[in-house]
């Protein structure tokens, strides 16, 4: 009986593989959600990067299939004055266009934060030109400074400030004016809601410490308001900047980045050597050389949430 119990062989255990800690470990069920948006990014996104990037070393055209050619595109770009003209344009467009979206959209934010009569409705209307479509947009501004029917020239004109009509889009200055005004018609909403939304979360007791202390409106705006809306501000300025560098279609519908290139963003640049023009590995590599520019703009907006860490309880280093 003892040698029987001796002898007997236990069942053999199974070690559960890394595969099976994988399916059942809690830690990985956030990973394993992420899949699929992880699937749409590199479909949507990385791969359309990847082969825009490389289309820029090649020769490639619509319908013809091309080689490679190192930076052949770029030595090209580097002496080509239209593509440098574009540059200029896209970084005025930009540097212009943010600047006084933030400033107008903070603007309105600090107003409509206000007990103001009919308040809702003014919040709702304020959205009214970011969610009218862009062409249509265009199309309304392209009226407005039309050469002969500008409403604009025609009010000018009735109130005695000029005698002719304004040459809106035929002049080079003049048109690049108006586009960057269409663009921050468009994007001041969006800026000021963002940053109503920001500015309901900040405490009202902090104010009303602050008004207790004597602080004047100024000084409750830089101490208080300022600092807890940094990591906001940084957000919505990085998207507004992206939106603005990158902007297509306000400009393509416009003007079609006339007159004699005057208004040509890289942006549409890239699609009139690509699509228009056919070259696909010339307009590749303009699309490509927008790249540092918005990593840039990202860096900073990092660099501004990483030095508001203190708010989280961490070391302003």
């Amino acid at each position: 009986m003892v040698d029987a119990t001796l002898h007997t062989r236990r069942a053999p255990i199974n070690e559960p593989t890394t595969w099976s800690r994988l399916k059942t470990n809690r830690q990985w069920l956030g990973y394993w959600f992420m899949v699929p948006a992880l699937g749409f990014l590199i479909l949507f996104l990385a791969y359309p990067l990847g082969l825009g990037v490389w289309l820029s070393f090649t020769d490639t055209k619509i319908g013809r299939a091309g080689e490679f050619i190192g930076l052949e595109n770029y030595d090209w770009l580097r002496d080509d004055s239209i593509f440098w003209t574009s540059v200029f344009n896209t970084l005025l467009y930009t540097i212009v266009a943010s600047a006084i979206k933030f400033a107008a959209g903070l603007y309105l934010a600090l107003l409509l934060n206000k007990s103001l009569p009919f308040k809702a409705m003014l919040r709702a209307a304020i959205l009214i030109p970011f969610i009218v479509p862009t062409v249509l947009s265009a199309i309304a501004f392209w009226w407005i400074y039309d050469t002969q029917f500008s409403i604009l020239s025609w009010t000018l004109k009735k109130i005695g400030l000029i005698s002719t009509n304004i040459d809106f889009l035929g002049d080079p200055w003049n048109a690049r004016w108006s586009t960057i005004f269409a663009n921050i018609w468009r994007g001041v909403p969006f800026v000021a809601i963002t940053l109503l939304a920001g500015l309901q979360t900040v405490s009202p007791s902090l104010y009303e410490a602050a008004t207790l202390d004597g602080a004047t409106p100024w000084q409750r705006f830089r101490y208080i308001t300022y600092p807890l809306l940094t990591p906001i501000i940084a957000v919505v300025m990085t998207f507004s900047v992206l939106f603005t560098f990158t902007d297509f279609q306000l400009i393509w519908a416009m003007t079609r980045g006339g007159p004699v290139n005057a208004t040509h963003l890289m942006a549409t640049l890239s699609y009139q050597r690509a699509i228009m023009g056919g070259a696909l590995g010339e307009g590749a590599a303009i699309a490509t050389a927008m790249i540092p520019f918005l990593l840039f703009a990202i860096m900073i907006s990092w660099f501004g949430l990483q030095r508001r860490k203190w708010q989280q309880g961490a070391d302003n280093d």
